[in-house]
């Protein structure tokens, strides 16, 4: 799987869009400890399922991963299938502390019938999913803040985190974010020199929005490490580099996380 990964990237796939030269490319054990001598003290695995029957299959390697990497967070996955629901809430009771779901690689609403059983049980638990809705870095019918709306009509209090900050519909998500309480975002390659040259640069007059949902607790770390073309280290120099302050940069890098996810 992680070979089909980085030859997408590297022959800038219909999803990549772009040349895509991955930086980090050992085996499991080197790239945890990478993230180790870079003073990582907790990481997701952050698998994702693009067709039926992968979930499971993946949410066995998650599993098995954070039993052998103590730093890492117990991560899962799913798509909508017959049986989603019922895996959902067996993975939840076996203690995943953290989904990943992203709508462009799998090609489906959030909003699909089969997936209502599996929201219902993640509301319940409140435990957070990572969700790649954004256009970025290619957009299909299935990305943008519209059908993320419609999913939280439903189930207000889903916890989500967008990945990207929603990346490039930034104000529209920025806007859920602010109106429901359990709606977060995570900053992955958002202000890179890479991610800025992409096409669809960070826009400034957000920043005092970013600021105070920062400061409110709803912006979080992201980094896509390992699949990044440039150092780790460069998305914690660029969120610096906004100049947000000390208090904000506390809170993004560490404080906002921790109170999701516990230490």
């Amino acid at each position: 799987m992680r070979a089909k990964v980085l030859e997408q990237f590297d022959t800038a796939g219909p999803l990549i869009g772009a040349e895509w030269p991955i930086r980090y490319r050992g085996d499991d054990d080197e790239l945890v400890e990478t993230l180790r001598d870079l003073g990582v003290r907790r990481f997701s695995a952050l698998a994702y399922a693009h067709r039926p029957q992968m979930a499971e299959w993946l949410n066995d390697w998650t599993s098995d991963f954070a039993d052998r990497v103590p730093e890492c967070l117990r991560c899962g996955t799913f798509y909508p299938e017959p049986g989603v629901g019922e895996y959902v809430a067996a993975r939840l009771s076996a203690g995943v502390q953290l989904w990943k779901v992203h709508v462009q690689v799998g090609a489906f609403y959030v909003t699909d019938p089969l997936l209502e059983p599996a929201w219902a049980a993640i509301e319940e638990a409140g435990t957070p999913v990572v969700l790649h809705a954004g256009s970025g870095p290619v957009g299909t019918e299935f990305t943008g803040p519209g059908p993320v709306a419609e999913l939280l009509a439903r189930h207000p209090e889903l916890p989500l985190v967008i990945a990207h900050l929603g990346a490039p519909e930034y104000a529209e998500f920025f806007d859920l974010a602010e109106r429901h309480p359990r709606v977060c975002l995570d900053t992955t390659m958002a202000f890179t020199d890479f991610f800025e040259n992409l096409g669809a640069p960070f826009p400034d007059e957000l920043l005092p929005r970013v600021r105070d949902l920062g400061l409110a607790g709803k912006v979080l770390l992201g980094s896509d490490f390992p699949n990044i073309p440039y150092p780790y280290e460069h998305q914690v120099d660029s969120l610096e580099r906004l100049g947000l302050g000390e208090e904000w940069m506390q809170a993004v890098t560490w404080d906002n996380a921790v109170g999701l996810l516990g230490e």
